[in-house]
């Protein structure tokens, strides 16, 4: 993986660079002191993660990651501050930061944190063309069902971390994953009426189930997100599975700050659901 740096603080970019090299975590291309310098160079150097202050001279990390962001989406961004406000690191997430690591540096934390990414990025790129890591058609008939209930295993465990293990739409959402699992197939290969004909005429009820379910899921984690911003679950799956600017939607209405509810972009979550069943 290509790292970059922004950091207006030398000694904490030394400590960064010897833990990447140390630890084997990819290869650092360049960093900057400043966010201005760093924008320009991430354009043209094109990293796969940034590492980024949020507190810099010029242009602060959100202000960065906002506008990097909607030109480079697929560039993973983690954010290095000792800014512990909660809207704050609400902020970073709703415009595009994977991972919030709070100062002083952990190099354990770093190290754990540039590898989930790292799984990560691999995983999207791959997602498109998934390799056959289920080949049902290569192995006898109890293999395939040894496969099939083990992937319908990780995809129940995603389901419970979020809490809708038992929702009217969960087998659904079971039978959906498997199959684009199963046939190396992802979101971008059907519309949601294509794919849900393949178990029901009834595709519409179908797509309300599943909808209702994932629309559970999101107000679980917006109430995860509520008590505490940096639970490992909130982290992980409010990006994932959802979009984040629609938890934090959900959030505010939890609040009573809001009278609309956050909304589900069932692709993305199915999609989200595949990546994390094969990772687990």
């Amino acid at each position: 993986m290509k790292i970059y740096i922004v950091e207006d603080d030398i000694n904490v970019i030394n400590i960064l660079g010897k833990i990447i090299e140390d630890r084997n975590l990819g290869n650092l291309i360049g960093f900057s002191r400043d966010g201005m310098t760093g924008e320009r160079e991430i354009l043209e150097l094109n990293p796969d993660i940034v590492l980024v202050d949020l507190l810099m001279p010029g242009k602060d990390g959100i202000n960065l990651v906002k506008e990097i962001k909607n030109l480079r989406p697929s560039i993973q961004f983690i954010m290095i501050s000792q800014v512990s406000s909660k809207d704050m690191i609400g902020k970073a997430y709703e415009y595009g930061v994977e991972y919030y690591i709070s100062k002083p540096i952990n190099a354990l934390e770093i190290d754990n944190v540039i590898k989930k990414v790292t799984e990560r990025i691999n995983m999207e790129r791959a997602i498109g063309e998934i390799q056959r890591l289920v080949n049902i058609s290569n192995i006898d008939s109890e293999k395939a069902s040894d496969n099939e209930k083990d992937i319908e295993i990780k995809i129940n465990k995603i389901m419970q971390k979020i809490g809708i293990i038992g929702e009217v739409g969960s087998q659904d959402i079971v039978d959906v994953v498997s199959y684009l699992i199963k046939n190396n197939k992802t979101m971008n290969d059907f519309t949601i009426t294509e794919l849900l004909s393949k178990f029901t005429d009834q595709t519409k009820s179908m797509e309300q189930r599943i909808r209702r379910t994932a629309a559970v899921g999101l107000t679980n984690l917006a109430n995860i997100g509520i008590e505490d911003y940096m639970n490992e679950i909130f982290v992980e799956y409010s990006n994932g599975l959802y979009s984040f600017e629609q938890v934090k939607i959900d959030m505010d209405y939890i609040r009573g700050k809001s009278n609309r509810r956050g909304g589900v972009n069932l692709k993305k979550f199915i999609d989200g659901m595949v990546f994390y069943s094969i990772r687990e």
